[in-house]
């Protein structure tokens, strides 16, 4: 192996040991900090005691919380950098398979025209989302398909028109809703883990871990759709095959995540994107650290959104999108001048 591979190597793995410490990290200090504030350090000896107010705090909601904003992270992380590869665009983002237009539309369906669902809600709207990003990734597939063939870009075009048409629907919905189920859809919309419970959480490991562990086996063919279809091909990618599991996997990853967040936006654009400029663009690596980074990203935009204006509390997907909307421009601004060159 040459000097310069060894290098690449090596950085790839210090980035993902940094990273794999980075978000335990994260993870204290989001537990701790809080409108009831426990010191980080002091977490371990809270859990060993099980005593006081501050163990109940930290099993009853911090944990919950800070876990679930984890798991979205990292699925929402991953399937944007399998849909980056998978696209061989690096402005590509979870939302171009319409599963986070589905899924809102699914929502605003149940709140709507299902007037007092009440303690149902719990459970039924996260089911009405999932089900309505799914059902959309289904019908983006079956427009962009062809004797069985899908083409990346036609894909691409109908993702986008099902969004315009599940943006236009809830629209609609909006417009007949009353004052409560509008403020309903708009907080679910802009996504949050205030509602965060072990329920909640247990109610996505499944699918969750389901989507990370087919995904993160996508590496070795994403690396060989770098050099394009006809590469891949002969580098033994069956594509057709392959496309069908990246898109149904992504859907299922950033189905979850929406359906137990709301839209939490640009996650899936940036961590990829950070990972890249820290260590390099091998999917080996990538789809990993991806998860890690996107984890502690959305573990750390929840803890600012509960404590920048508490005791009042910001939607998560509003901290993001003004974290990610210059990240986005930076990028575009990048890419046209690549495109120019």
């Amino acid at each position: 192996m040459s000097s310069f591979n060894l290098y690449r190597s090596s950085r790839y793995r210090r980035a993902l040991f940094a990273l794999s410490l980075a978000l335990p990290v994260s993870l204290l200090l989001a537990a701790g900090v809080g409108a009831y504030f426990i010191p980080p350090l002091e977490i371990p000896r809270v859990l060993w005691e099980k005593a006081d107010q501050a163990y109940a705090v930290l099993v009853a909601i911090r944990f919950p919380r800070v876990l679930l904003a984890a798991l979205v992270g990292a699925m929402l992380a991953l399937a944007g950098a399998v849909l980056q590869g998978l696209f061989r665009n690096p402005l590509a983002d979870p939302g171009l398979i319409g599963v986070t237009s589905g899924a809102g539309l699914g929502a605003a369906i149940f709140i709507v025209l299902v007037p007092g669902a009440g303690p149902l809600q719990v459970f039924a709207l996260p089911v009405m989302a999932f089900v309505g990003g799914l059902l959309a990734t289904f019908g983006v597939w079956r427009l962009a398909s062809n004797g069985g063939r899908v083409q990346v870009l036609t894909l691409l075009l109908a993702g986008i028109a099902l969004n315009a048409a599940a943006g236009a629907l809830i629209g609609l919905l909006i417009s007949r809703a009353s004052d409560e189920q509008l403020r309903s859809l708009t907080f679910w919309t802009l996504g949050g883990f205030g509602g965060a419970t072990w329920i909640t959480l247990l109610a996505m490991v499944p699918s969750g871990l389901l989507a990370l562990w087919g995904l993160l086996r996508l590496a070795q063919p994403l690396n060989a759709l770098v050099l394009g279809e006809r590469e891949a091909f002969h580098l033994g990618v069956h594509l057709e095959p392959f496309k069908r599991q990246a898109v149904a996997l992504s859907a299922l990853a950033v189905g979850t995540a929406v359906a137990a967040a709301g839209g939490v936006g640009f996650i899936g654009l940036v961590a990829p994107h950070l990972f890249r400029l820290l260590a390099g663009p091998d999917h080996r690596y990538l789809l990993a650290g991806a998860a890690l980074l996107g984890a502690s990203l959305s573990v750390l935009a929840d803890l600012v959104a509960r404590t920048v204006v508490a005791p009042a509390e910001l939607p998560v997907g509003v901290v993001t999108s003004l974290l990610g909307a210059p990240f986005f421009i930076w990028l575009l601004l990048r890419y046209k001048r690549e495109v120019a060159r």
